[in-house]
């Protein structure tokens, strides 16, 4: 067992797919003296975008513009540009790099402000995607999600590996190895700490793991087997999975370790908790129905109710962070498929192609999915948007990618 943080060599490839009905088109110019750099401010800029659903690249060839110079609308509005980001990448006396951008409205011809960053240059991706989430939020009064990080395991060669990266996937950094499996990872509400499941000690264990520092604690290595942590929104405790009285149950408990509390008394079996935002009500699997289904009951354990009455198998839940949905994984004619409910209305849509989908997770927008499946006989994690219409594809290079966990957004 090694306990570890360091950058990873490994690259991913993003590919994103699909068609959608809104998507503004917008083009990223080259970035003035970028070219000197290893890593392309426009073109991860444009990745990001594009990835999230709500805009389309459009041609930028023209050579490379920066955030002073007026560009020429009239060129830009022929090639189909709603909107334009120029930009330039200068390096500082002190080693680090200015990173500056503006964006344009090429319709209406209005600058709409800019922004400067200065990095190290390690960070040129995380000013990439800061880039991006400015852009953003600019035009469609969201926060962007393209800087915060999500988590997944890897198994390669019978090691398994749990790593923490950037939105895209790229610019992975290992936490932990083991030549035991990793599962269940989990962000906290401040996202400075993961919690996870271990099988070091041959049984699940919980663990939460210091992202800065790498060190962990031990929460529960209770009788049995322990899992499937979730974190609450205050960040004070975990709901967990216990078998310690016979049959999976949940408790919770706190954070820093100490007695679980039961949640609920039940002759079936309960598992994967899930808090809603709120903090209010937890939603979790149980086959008390006969077959698997997700219900809900207060954080106190108390009036539990069915919530998926769709198909006779549905598991690992996700709370998007709006309350507004609910993804999930339901087993359609032996292939497992990933779903949305709508929770006010109880709607629900299947939104992949793909039939070994696992774990999903939701951006702190609560725009995007990302979950485990396998694409061509590899397990990959991609990304759909809620509505299933685009869907990208982190392609890794370090064996299978699963258990991705979408981190909460950075403290700016």
């Amino acid at each position: 067992m090694a306990l570890m943080y360091f950058g990873a060599n490994a690259q991913f490839r993003v590919e994103v797919s699909g068609v959608g009905l809104t998507q503004a088109p917008i083009a990223i110019a080259n970035f003035r003296g970028e070219e000197g750099v290893s890593q392309k401010i426009g073109a991860i800029v444009q990745a990001d975008l594009e990835r999230s659903g709500q805009f389309r690249g459009v041609d930028n060839s023209g050579g490379a513009i920066d955030e002073v110079v007026r560009p020429d609308m009239a060129s830009w509005r022929q090639k189909g540009a709603d909107s334009l980001v120029s930009g330039s990448v200068t390096k500082l006396a002190d080693g680090r790099f200015d990173i500056r951008y503006r964006l344009w409205d090429v319709v209406r011809n209005q600058d709409l402000g800019g922004q400067s960053y200065a990095v190290a240059p390690g960070d040129f991706r995380l000013a990439a995607h800061r880039v991006a989430d400015s852009v953003y939020e600019k035009l469609t009064g969201e926060r962007g999600v393209f800087s915060t990080r999500i988590s997944y395991v890897t198994k390669n060669a019978g090691r398994f590996n749990l790593w923490v990266a950037d939105a895209d996937g790229e610019n992975a950094q290992a936490a932990l190895a083991s030549p035991e499996p990793i599962i269940s990872p989990a962000w906290s509400p401040t996202g400075a700490q993961l919690a996870y499941v271990s099988f070091e000690s041959r049984k699940p264990v919980v663990y939460v793991h210091d992202i800065s520092s790498g060190k962990r604690r031990l929460v529960a290595n209770f009788k049995g087997s322990n899992s499937a942590p979730a974190w609450s929104p205050d960040g004070r405790s975990l709901a967990v999975t216990l078998s310690r009285d016979g049959g999976s149950q949940l408790y919770v408990i706190d954070a820093m370790g100490g007695e679980p509390k039961r949640l609920a008394q039940s002759p079936s079996i309960d598992t994967e908790p899930r808090f809603s935002p709120d903090g209010k009500t937890i939603y979790f699997v149980s086959d008390r129905g006969g077959s698997p289904q997700i219900y809900r009951m207060a954080a106190t354990g108390s009036s539990p109710e069915r919530v998926t009455f769709t198909g006779s198998y549905n598991i690992s839940p996700a709370l998007s962070p709006d309350g507004r949905w609910l993804a999930y994984i339901s087993r359609v004619s032996g292939a497992f498929k990933l779903h949305v409910m709508e929770l006010a209305s109880g709607a629900v849509s299947a939104i992949t192609e793909t039939s070994t989908d696992e774990r999903p997770s939701f951006a702190p927008n609560s725009r995007l999915v990302v979950y485990a499946t396998v694409v061509q006989g590899k397990e990959s994690l991609m990304t759909t948007t809620v509505d299933g219409k685009i869907k990208a594809k982190l392609a890794g290079q370090g064996g299978n990618l699963r258990e991705p966990d979408w981190g909460p957004f950075q403290k700016q």
